[in-house]
């Protein structure tokens, strides 16, 4: 376990992560232990999700078809619909 003196030191340990060497424990002095774990984003995921799944693809389909219209609403404008009611 290493001992982090400086925020460059975190970032050498960062930098040095790959697959192969996916797991740092460290200490910074007066925080405490640390353990870094890399998670590598997959790429793929959700071409290989639809791949799988023909219905998903289909969902996807529509929903692009919808968007394109001016069907559908923002985030912003879904939570903005929502009241206390709707989550009782």
């Amino acid at each position: 376990m290493g001992k982090i003196q400086s925020p460059e030191e975190l970032m050498k340990y960062i930098d040095d992560m790959n697959s192969e060497n996916s797991v740092v424990q460290f200490s910074i002095p007066g925080k405490g232990k640390f353990t870094l774990v890399l998670q590598e984003e997959d790429d793929q995921s959700i071409k290989s999700d639809v791949e799988k799944n023909p219905s998903l693809e289909r969902m996807f389909n529509e929903g692009e078809e919808q968007y394109k219209k001016g069907l559908g609403i923002s985030t912003s404008e879904f939570l903005e619909s929502l009241s206390e009611k709707d989550f009782m």
